[in-house]
C-alpha cells in the first residue's frame, strides 16, 4: 500500500471518543453529512458474537434516530417473532427477555442487544404512537410464529380454510432452508395461493377481524411464502445457478421485507446483519447480498458500513451443527496485508472511515478496486482454522464505509428466559 494511500486513510479517519450508547455524539458529527440522504443505512458485523460490534452499533442507531430522525430497526432476525420485540419497544408491553429468546438466534440474547432494546423503549415511551420507532426482524427463517398467527387468524374469518390448511402451514412453520422439504414445491404454492386469497378477500376479512389484524395476517402470509421458498432449495442452487439457492433466496427476501418496511412507512431504516449481508457485492460462492438488492432498488440511498476488527475473542459455534453452544474463540490481529492491518496501520484506534470519500483520489480508488482480504466468521468456525481464513473483497465493490474496532471481547449471554408458569 502506497504512501498516499496510507495518508488518506489516516486523513480520513474519523476517531471514535467512545464505542457506548450515551455518549456525547460529537465525534460522530461527519456522519451528519456522510448519511444524511441516505434512506436505508446498513450496520454490519465481521462476527456475530463481538460485544464491541453490538455497542457501537446501539451508539450509531442513536445518533441515527436522535440526530438523522430514522424511525425503524431492521435485524437479520425471525420475521414470524420480531412482533414481540416491536410491542414492547413501542407499547411496553411483554418480558424483553423473553421476546429476544422468541428471534431463534443465540447471537441475539446477549445483555448487548438487550441494551439495545431497553433504550428504543425508554427513547419512545415519551412519544406519540406515530413517531415511535419500530423493530423489524426480516428473515424468513424460524416461521413458526407465523404459521400460528395465519391459522389463529384464519380460525376467526374462515374457520373451514383454517382446517384445510392446517397440515400446509404446520410443515412450513417447521421446515428449515435448504432442509429438503418433502414436497416443497407443493407447499410453496400452496402458502402462495393462500396469501392471494387474503389479499383478495381483505375487505371482508377486515370487517370481520379488523384492517389491523388483516394486515399482520397477510404480511404472516408472505413471511411463510418466502420460509416455503428457502426450504425447497438446496443452499448453492443445482449445475452453478448460484442465484437459484437458498442463500440467494434469503438475501433476496431480507431486501424485499427491508423496502417493504421503508416504502410503505416512508421511514428511514437501520438494517443489523452480518457484513455479508448488508455488503453491496456478492459472498460466499457468489451469493447476491441483501445489500446488492438495497443498492439496486435505492442506489446511493443505501449505505453500506462494515464492521472489522483487530484482534481479540468473540463468540460463536465450533462448526455448524446448532446443538453445539456458543464458546470463545481467541483471535490476533490481521496482519499487513489485511484490510484490518492496513486501517490499523493508518489509524490504531477505533474509528470510522467513508470510503465514498475516495471518489477524485485516483491512488486510493486504485487501492478499493483492487482484491484485498478481511476477517469474516458467522455463528459457526471451523475448530481450529479459522484463525488463517480471509475472505476475499474488493472494497469499491462491496461497501460504502469501513469501523474498525480495535480490540473484541465476546457477547455476554442473557439467561435463559423462566419456562412458563414458573417462579
Amino acid at each position: 500500500m502506497g504512501d498516499d494511500v496510507t495518508d488518506w486513510l489516516a486523513a480520513n479517519a474519523v476517531p471514535l471518543d467512545s464505542l457506548d450508547a450515551g455518549a456525547p455524539a460529537g465525534d460522530l458529527a461527519p456522519l451528519r453529512r456522510v448519511l444524511g440522504e441516505a434512506r436505508v443505512v446498513g450496520l454490519g458485523e465481521s462476527t456475530h458474537g463481538t460485544a464491541e460490534f453490538f455497542r457501537l452499533k446501539h451508539r450509531l442507531l442513536e445518533f441515527l434516530v436522535r440526530e438523522l430522525d430514522f424511525g425503524a430497526l431492521a435485524m437479520e432476525a425471525s420475521a414470524a417473532s420480531a412482533g414481540a420485540v416491536d410491542a414492547y419497544v413501542r407499547y411496553g408491553t411483554g418480558d424483553p427477555v423473553t421476546a429476544l429468546d422468541r428471534l431463534g438466534f443465540w447471537t441475539w440474547k446477549t445483555y448487548e442487544v438487550l441494551a439495545l432494546v431497553e433504550w428504543l423503549r425508554e427513547y419512545n415511551r415519551a412519544l406519540p404512537e406515530a413517531r415511535r420507532v419500530r423493530f423489524v426482524g426480516v428473515d424468513p427463517q424460524r416461521s413458526a410464529g407465523s404459521a400460528e398467527e395465519v391459522h389463529a387468524f384464519l380460525r376467526q374469518v374462515a374457520p373451514e380454510r383454517a382446517a384445510a390448511v392446517h397440515r400446509t402451514l404446520r410443515a412450513i412453520g417447521d421446515s428449515t432452508p435448504a432442509g429438503d422439504l418433502e414436497g416443497g414445491g407443493e407447499l410453496h404454492a400452496g402458502a402462495r395461493q393462500l396469501l392471494d386469497e387474503l389479499v383478495d378477500r381483505r375487505e371482508g376479512h377486515a370487517a370481520l377481524a379488523g384492517a389491523a389484524a388483516t394486515d399482520r395476517a397477510i404480511a404472516h402470509a408472505r413471511n411463510l411464502v418466502r420460509a416455503a421458498d428457502l426450504a425447497r432449495r438446496p443452499p448453492l442452487g443445482t449445475d452453478g445457478r448460484t442465484e437459484e439457492g437458498s442463500l440467494a433466496a434469503r438475501d433476496r427476501h431480507m431486501a424485499e421485507a427491508v423496502a417493504e418496511l421503508h416504502d410503505s412507512t416512508g421511514l428511514r431504516t437501520a438494517v443489523w446483519a452480518h457484513n455479508s449481508h448488508v455488503m453491496t457485492g456478492r459472498y460466499a460462492a457468489g451469493v447476491p447480498a441483501m445489500g446488492r438488492h438495497l443498492r439496486e432498488r435505492y442506489g446511493d440511498g443505501y449505505y453500506a458500513l462494515g464492521l472489522l476488527l483487530g484482534k481479540g475473542a468473540f463468540r460463536a459455534r465450533t462448526g455448524s451443527t446448532r446443538a453445539r453452544p456458543p464458546r470463545r474463540h481467541g483471535i490476533g490481529g490481521g496482519g499487513p496485508k489485511s484490510v484490518e492491518g492496513r486501517l490499523a496501520a493508518a489509524h490504531r484506534d477505533d474509528h470510522l472511515i467513508d470510503l465514498r470519500a475516495a471518489r477524485g483520489e485516483p491512488a486510493v480508488e486504485a487501492w478499493l478496486a483492487e482484491r484485498h482480504y478481511l476477517r469474516s466468521f458467522g455463528a459457526g468456525v471451523p475448530r481450529f482454522s479459522y484463525r488463517f481464513e480471509l475472505a476475499p473483497t474488493v472494497l469499491a465493490e462491496e461497501y460504502d464505509g469501513l469501523a474498525y474496532v480495535r480490540r473484541s471481547t465476546c457477547t455476554r449471554p442473557l439467561p435463559l428466559p423462566p419456562e412458563p408458569g414458573s417462579r
